[in-house]
């Protein structure tokens, strides 16, 4: 008797039992990517806090107009500055969460193909005579879906580090025109 429905019915439980596992993993990864996100955004609120009462008190002991815009000019480099480190730190918490989405992805993609290939080849195994062609043009199939998922994950990978290399760049604009902004508003 063919054993092709027990098989089957493995080869289904050890996939979802991956699946399964993928997604806890992906959720931990999510979640831990949520709380740098939190942490980092409760530490600025609070740093925020502090340097605006500090900064307030600065300007309302100011003795004159010219001293409050000296002080208030004298705040925006410094501004400038958190306001830059703070997008980089969201960025590479970004990028760490995508990192790891894509390598479990990736493991979880080539343990699928696996076995699926060695559910294959033992189906091969004890296929009925005259079943060669369907299980060629099965394989085959096979070994299309594979590649173009490697074409589709390499095109993905290359997305993503353009879009790095985009926020790079606009973020160091940003930084070269915060500093100009700050120098003008100190030489005023």
């Amino acid at each position: 008797m063919f054993a092709f429905p027990e098989q089957f019915s493995n080869a289904t439980k050890a996939n979802l039992d991956a699946q399964f596992a993928m997604l806890t993993s992906l959720t931990s990864k999510a979640f831990e990517g949520m709380e740098k996100l939190v942490e980092l955004n409760i530490t600025a609120a609070k740093a925020t806090l502090e340097e605006s009462a500090q900064t307030a008190k600065q300007l309302l002991s100011a003795k004159d107009p010219q001293e409050f815009f000296s002080l208030s000019a004298a705040q925006a480099q410094p501004a400038a500055e958190k306001a830059i480190s703070y997008g980089r730190q969201v960025a590479a918490i970004a990028s760490g969460a995508q990192a790891e989405f894509s390598r479990a992805a990736e493991e979880q993609i080539a343990e699928t193909n696996r076995k699926v290939i060695s559910l294959v080849d033992e189906v091969t195994r004890n296929a009925p005579a005259g079943s060669e062609n369907a299980v060629a043009a099965f394989k085959a199939g096979l070994s299309n879906a594979n590649a173009g998922y490697e074409q589709f994950s390499k095109t993905a990978k290359q997305a993503v580090e353009v879009v790095e290399a985009n926020v790079n760049a606009a973020v160091n604009q940003f930084s070269q025109v915060a500093e100009k902004v700050a120098a003008r508003a100190g030489a005023k």
